[in-house]
């Protein structure tokens, strides 16, 4: 029903079936053993409930995997409130056991042989890296990394994870990099400039990991602020679906409640906020700049900017319905598609922004930028 969304399911050893839904808060490992298969109505039960943290995610590509069945009857799973970890359980004691490693994001791509399970992972300090697990003796290792970076790892940005108060005492998570750099210091009566960062999706996240264009910012005295606003995944489905029929409200509101609430507490510059976003972040940064008047500046990279057209023939079909939750039936509510589009509200910007789209976009068509300009 639409109450309950399933994202992976897979066959146990023992003929059990095991998916992964949500008919709760949180998207948790469930089983359905042999026995109760062929019943009209067959009982998935639990396998590590009452954690309060996700066992699973949007399934963004066909094939994502949140866990893993063992020879051994273990299962390896990726699980985690925000960040995540890499797991085995023991499917009849409950008993969950983490990997030892630094990482914070595991990709949903696990693939096991024999005892060892092969991840691709994450961290604040390295970026996605292969990485395989011994179960038998619990040992983890990296065997195999896109690149060496050239970049001194001092120059690095340090995350804090921080939660926020927004509207209706709402918790906003949001991941904060202050500037830093090991050759350069601060002036003392000087508030550094923060950037507020909206992901795309927008029902995806921020992970808490290494990125290179954060540390741009922040070794060059300007701090990063990653939102993951109300509707972003990692959070249980409550938080998930903050975004329905808000996109371009809670999204808005909360960017803005984080960039405030750093200015209030002094660690940001008030006068020197700004936001930038792609795709359905760069919606959230164009709708911003026309309805709030708390940045100095922003980017809006290949960005939504139309509803109406995005609704009807400006995108492909596997996104073409996706406004039906996150804004409401087009039938039933046009009047909120205009009043939300920011491209309706040009002439409300009165800061400097710079707009980026590629000429080749079957998702986010050039034609919105350039009605958007037309404009300004």
């Amino acid at each position: 029903g639409p109450d309950e969304s399933v994202a992976q399911v897979d066959w146990a050893p023992d003929g059990s079936l095991l998916l992964v839904s949500d008919p709760g808060n949180w998207w948790e490992l469930r089983r359905i053993r042999p026995d109760a298969l062929t019943c009209a109505e067959p009982t998935a039960t639990g396998l590590c409930e009452g954690r309060g943290e996700e066992f699973g995610g949007p399934l963004w590509k066909i094939g994502l995997q949140w866990f893993q069945p063992l020879d051994s009857g273990l299962i390896a799973v990726v699980h985690g409130k925000g960040s995540t970890a890499l797991g085995i359980l023991d499917p009849e004691s409950g008993e969950l056991v983490d990997a030892a490693g630094p990482w914070t994001e595991w990709a949903p791509t696990l693939a096991a042989h024999g005892t060892r399970v092969v991840g691709v992972a994450a961290s604040p300090r390295t970026g996605y890296e292969v990485v395989e697990l011994d179960t038998r003796t619990g040992r983890t290792r990296v065997i195999g990394a896109a690149h060496a970076d050239a970049v001194d790892p001092a120059y690095y940005p340090e995350p804090q994870i921080r939660t926020f108060t927004g509207p209706d005492n709402r918790e906003i998570h949001a991941h904060i990099y202050p500037p830093h750099n090991p050759d350069r210091v601060a002036p003392d009566d000087e508030l550094p400039p923060f950037v507020v960062w909206a992901h795309g999706g927008p029902t995806g996240h921020a992970p808490l990991v290494l990125d290179l264009e954060v540390a741009y910012f922040t070794s060059r005295g300007i701090g990063v602020a990653e939102v993951n606003y109300g509707g972003s995944t990692g959070y249980g489905r409550e938080y998930r679906n903050r975004l329905r029929e808000q996109w371009g409200v809670v999204d808005v509101e909360d960017c803005a409640a984080v960039a405030e609430a750093l200015a209030s507490e002094g660690t940001a510059d008030p006068a020197r906020l700004a936001i930038r976003g792609g795709s359905a972040g760069g919606w959230t940064a164009a709708a911003s700049l026309t309805s709030t008047d708390v940045y100095a500046c922003g980017t809006i990279i290949y960005p939504i900017l139309d509803l109406m057209g995005w609704a009807t023939d400006e995108t492909h079909d596997f996104e073409s319905r996706y406004l039906e939750s996150l804004v409401g039936p087009l039938s039933e509510v046009p009047g909120r598609y205009r009043e939300r589009s920011p491209i309706e509200h040009v002439d409300r910007i009165s800061v400097p922004f710079l707009l980026l789209q590629g000429l080749d976009d079957p998702i986010c068509p050039p034609v919105q930028s350039e009605r958007f300009l037309a404009q300004t």
